[in-house]
């Protein structure tokens, strides 16, 4: 399940990437990558620490 938090987070941030720089989509652009920094933070937050 982290792993798949970590690709959704890798393609929004992508799909955020060329929206910015291609197409300027406004807010639905910022959301995707609102919704990536969450996923990553989710995935962080659920791994199991390795001290």
């Amino acid at each position: 399940m982290r792993s798949l938090l970590y690709i959704i987070a890798v393609i929004l941030i992508i799909g955020w990437a060329i929206g910015v720089f291609a197409y300027s989509a406004g807010g639905l652009i910022h959301a995707l990558l609102i919704i990536a920094i969450i996923s990553f933070l989710i995935g962080i937050i659920r791994s199991p620490s390795t001290v």
